[in-house]
């Protein structure tokens, strides 16, 4: 498997995220109104979505940045709604970004008949 800087960068955001969710929702503000391991259900198990593409890493990043969709806008719900969560909403909201933008590839320009190379 041939893994790039970026998807590296990618895999290490969206591991950082994993981790973020255990320590937000477990440890240091555990929800009030459901249990723990609810909570971690709810926020981990669709980061395990991408695992089922693990042969294929840049389609196992880009399942992932697809969900990480979801994850910038709880951050984003979460700094806006609850202050004393806040910088655990930015931190998602990052990742979530980091990640999102690892998956990202610069398209290859295509050199069309009969046109020149531009010149740098």
């Amino acid at each position: 498997m041939n893994v790039t800087a970026q998807q590296r960068i990618g895999f290490a955001a969206w591991g950082a995220l994993a981790l973020l969710q255990i320590v937000w929702h477990a440890w240091l503000v555990p929800p009030a109104r459901m249990p723990v391991t609810v909570a971690l259900l709810i926020a981990l198990l669709p980061l395990a979505i991408p695992l089922l593409y693990w042969r294929a890493p840049a389609r196992m990043l880009l399942v992932a940045g697809m969900i990480c969709l979801f994850y910038f806008c709880h951050g984003v719900a979460e700094a806006w709604s609850a202050p004393g969560e806040r910088v655990f909403a930015v931190i998602e909201l990052v990742l979530a970004v980091v990640v999102i933008l690892s998956c990202a590839r610069k398209p290859k320009r295509r050199r069309q008949p009969g046109s020149k190379l531009p010149q740098s």
